[in-house]
Order: structure tokens, then sequence, then C-alpha cells
């Protein structure tokens, strides 16, 4: 790997030599009496997503002082799930980051089961396919991020190698669920349907041929010398800094911090799985890079664990109270039409109290904190997106950095706009 600064040269005068090149180049600021120049990026940017304005103070092109705006998208997800059965907020939870929504789908039906006290009694079918659909979107989701920030860099062969790989694997979550991006196929106390016959050795082939396409995407950038250039050193946030921002996901992991959250509280049986976790070195752009590269590595593995571990048996706990009637049951007999009438007009009696619920996400660690008042409905429903809390530390990234290190900076922390939604 090229070093990240070319040792300085200094001229010395040999025997013969009719001049001195000076040792230190002179001072001309003084001199050059220049003017601090203020412009905008975004939100009518494409590297800012549409929702992100980034207000920034030049001396040249260097970034002296920056303001970044994440409020331009408004589409009310907490107050919208507030006004909704606990059932019926499945499909707000797949706007938030819309390239792996099986995560968020998770996420938040393991909030809600935790309020209910069967958050450890699913049916361990459901609990392994959970797992398979999770680390399948974690691929798909940081094959979306390598693409962007490869082509955002001028790599455009990288970003058609990553995005046909992601859309082979977005095909396998179609069979699962019925759509590519809308999933809305988890369901409070396990699933909305199981897999379909052959899906999980389908789901292993089309990762064998994906990551081959990983593989030859680190070939194409990893010795690449204009991306290496844009990427190492640029952007770098310390160990320390990370924590102290709350920074999570692999942009933590990318500075040193080898935190997880299935491993450092394991939930839906990850600590039955044998995977390592990638941490960078020096916290830079090119570290969080790296560390998605190998922590798709990672997911493949869990996910052949997990298809060789999966059990037979029902997606869906045995409660009438939670879980919706067969359509046998229903169109046959009144005891099953009126349990699905309730279920569906009311939603299930959540027990009054309150919790919070955390999982390992694409990004980081997403979180749902959920108070009950014992209906239907919940009474507040607060989303701890890893986008929002990792965008709100930009401007630290990119001081004292070049105008054009605002793209590979931005790519790197992989801001999803329908997270920053506040």
């Amino acid at each position: 790997m090229p070093q990240h600064h070319e040792e300085e040269k200094h001229w010395e005068k040999d025997e013969g030599d009719d001049f001195i090149a000076p040792q230190h180049e002179p001072d001309l600021a003084g001199d050059l009496h220049t003017k601090h120049m203020h412009i905008s990026l975004g939100p009518s940017h494409p590297a800012t997503h549409g929702t992100v304005q980034i207000k920034v103070e030049l001396d040249g092109e260097t970034i002296v002082k920056s303001d970044t705006t994440v409020g331009y998208l408004h589409r009310g997800f907490e107050k919208s799930c507030e006004q909704v059965t606990w059932t019926q907020c499945f499909p707000y939870t797949d706007r938030l980051n819309y390239v792996s929504p099986l995560m968020n789908n998770v996420g938040y039906a393991l909030a809600v089961e935790k309020l209910l006290g069967i958050h450890t009694k699913l049916p361990e079918r459901a609990q392994y396919l959970r797992v398979i659909a999770s680390e399948v979107s974690r691929i798909t989701d940081h094959l979306t991020s390598s693409a962007a920030q490869a082509m955002e860099l001028g790599g455009l062969t990288a970003f058609f190698y990553c995005v046909e790989a992601r859309e082979r694997l977005w095909d396998r979550i179609e069979e699962l669920c019925g759509a590519r991006m809308t999933t809305s196929w988890c369901r409070v106390g396990g699933a909305a349907q199981d897999a379909p016959e052959g899906w999980t050795e389908r789901v292993l082939e089309t990762l064998d041929w994906g990551m081959a396409k990983v593989d030859d995407l680190e070939k194409l950038v990893r010795r690449n010398r204009i991306f290496v250039d844009r990427m190492v050193g640029v952007g770098v946030m310390s160990a320390e800094d990370a924590v102290n921002c709350g920074w999570t996901g692999p942009s933590l992991r990318g500075s040193g911090v080898p935190y997880d959250v299935r491993k450092a509280m394991p939930y839906l049986g990850y600590d039955r799985f044998k995977f390592d976790i990638p941490v960078g070195v020096k916290g830079d752009c090119y570290d969080r890079f790296i560390c998605r590269l190998e922590e798709m590595r990672e997911s493949r593995k869990i996910v052949q664990q997990a298809v060789a571990q999966l059990p037979k048996g029902p997606v869906l706990v045995d409660d009438p109270n939670i879980a919706l009637p067969g359509k046998n049951n229903v169109y046959y007999s009144i005891e099953g039409l009126i349990s699905h009438f309730k279920i569906i007009m009311e939603g299930i009696h959540v027990p009054a109290g309150e919790g919070y619920s955390y999982t390992e996400a694409a990004n980081g660690e997403l979180g749902f904190y959920l108070v009950s008042d014992g209906g239907g409905r919940g009474w507040k429903v607060r989303c701890r997106p890893p986008c929002f809390i990792l965008t709100s530390t930009l401007d630290q990234l990119i001081k004292g950095q070049m105008l054009p290190d605002i793209v590979p900076i931005f790519d790197s922390i992989n801001m999803i706009g329908g997270e920053c939604d506040r």
C-alpha cells in the first residue's frame, strides 16, 4: 500500500553547485490576503442524496468550517407508527434503511416481542430465517455502499460489479417475501411466511457467485492509485472520538473499536455462530471501506452456518392473541373470524410498559424505544437510527480537509436519508 505521506526532501549544497535550493517553502499566506468563501453543497446534489445540505467555509479549497443540515426529509416516521397498530408499523420500518429493510423489520419485531415477553420463546426456525435474511440484507447494504463509493470516485466498473451482485441477492429476498425493498416480511412473534422450497440452496449459490464479485471489486480498487490516494488518510476519526460521538457499526470498527451488538449482546442465537469482527487501524475512509468488504465475507459465514443448522417447524408463535389465524380457520369458523377481526382492527394488546431493544444493522446499532399503554397501538415509538448519529459528526470529519474530500468522507459513513427522517 502506498505510504500516507512521502518523506519531505531537503536540498543540500554539494561541492561545485552554483546554488542552494531553499530548505523551506516561503510563507506567502500573509501576502495573498485571501478571503474565505461560503458555498453550499446540497440538498440538490447527487452526492448528498437530495436530503442533506452542507454549508462550508473555504480558505482556498481547505474547509475551515461547516454546518450540516439533515432536515430535508419530513415523513414523520415515529408519529406515523403511533397512529397504527403494532403490526401495521412494519411497512414504515421498511422505509428507514431501504437498502436493507429486513434488518429494520427484525429490529422492530424484537422490540415489540420484548414488551410481550416472548423474545426468548420464538420458534427456532423463525429465528434462523431472520438471521439468514438479516445477513443477506447486510451484504446487499455493504455492496450498495461500496458501489456508490467507488462510482463517485470514478470507478464505474466497480459500481456495476457490486450492483449486479446486489440485484441477484435481492432476487432471493423477493422469493422470500414478494418484494425487493418494501419487504414487510416479519411479524410480531415470527415471520409472515416460511421460505419457499429450495430457497436456502439458492441463497448459498448466489452468495458464492456474489463473493466472487466482491473479490473482483477488491482487485479493482485496493491497489488503484487514484482510489487509494483519495481514501487513505482522509476523514480520520480516532477510536476515542468515535466512541465519544456515539459511533457504531462499520464506521466505529473502522476506527479500531471491535464493538458489535451480535457479539456484545447476542440475539436470535448469534452466539451459536462463529464469525470475526473486522477492525481498522487508522480510522480513515479506506479502513471503513475495507471493513465493509470483510464484513460481507463474515456475513456469508454466518449464513452458511445458519443454513446448515436450520431446523424444521413453525415460523410464528402459536398464540391466538398475537398471531393471525390461518385462512381456513377464518373462513370456516366464527372463532377464527373474530380473532382475525380483533387483531386487525384493534391490534395486538401489548402489556403496559416501556422497553428498548437494539440490533446490529448494516450501518450500526439500530434501536427502538417503545412505550405501551396496554392498547393495540404504541403510545410512544422512538427510533435510534445509526445514520443519524454518524451524519451528526460530519462537520468534525471534514474540517481541515479539501473540498473534493467531502464526497469520499460522506460516502464512507453511508448515510441513508430514510434513517435521518426527523
